[in-house]
């Protein structure tokens, strides 16, 4: 859907690398190899980004670290139409609230780090959590959001060992107590 909006590849693909996770963060070169793209193409882009206050750049050594504007006034109706699109909202709505005692769900993998994919991978911990119920939401979402949804439920004491230093997750749900 985005694509019909944007129309440069490179200008999307920045798009959902730096606005659906707010803490993801590159410079050129990783991206341009990520992109499979010219380092010049996403020069160019980046450089619009950072003209329109979009994106903030900092040096760190001899490398350019680019990452999303957060206090931009359109950041956070970027990152709502990113979450969207790719059916986070959904997936959030849909799957997680309603499964029993469900503590935290994450995001995990390709696009916990802002990269597009078929596949969105979530960790969930709690206890009782009904595995039929989230069974027959996954084939909901699953068909609603044209996306393979792959899920890990742990208990909330194993998090800290699945979760390592943090890089690619995102926190997108957290009971209240």
């Amino acid at each position: 859907m985005l694509d019909t909006l944007v129309t440069s590849k490179t200008r999307l693909k920045l798009i959902l690398r730096f606005f659906f996770n707010p803490s993801s963060s590159a410079y050129l070169k990783e991206l341009s190899k990520e992109f499979d793209e010219s380092s010049n193409a996403v020069r160019i882009e980046l450089n619009r980004f950072e003209q329109a206050g979009l994106l903030k750049a900092e040096a760190s050594g001899n490398k350019k670290v680019y990452q999303a504007n957060q206090l931009h006034p359109l950041y956070n109706d970027i990152h709502s139409i990113i979450s969207k699109t790719i059916g986070i909202d959904q997936i959030v709505d849909e799957v997680v609230a309603k499964l029993g005692d469900v503590e935290e769900a994450y995001i995990t993998g390709d696009f916990a780090i802002g990269k597009n994919g078929k596949t969105i991978d979530i960790l969930l911990t709690g206890y009782n959590i009904d595995k039929d119920f989230l069974h027959r939401l996954i084939d909901k979402t699953e068909s609603i959001i044209n996306r393979k949804i792959r899920y890990l439920i742990i208990s909330p004491d194993e998090t800290a060992s699945h979760l390592g230093d943090g890089k690619g997750t995102m926190l997108i749900w957290k009971k209240e107590f």
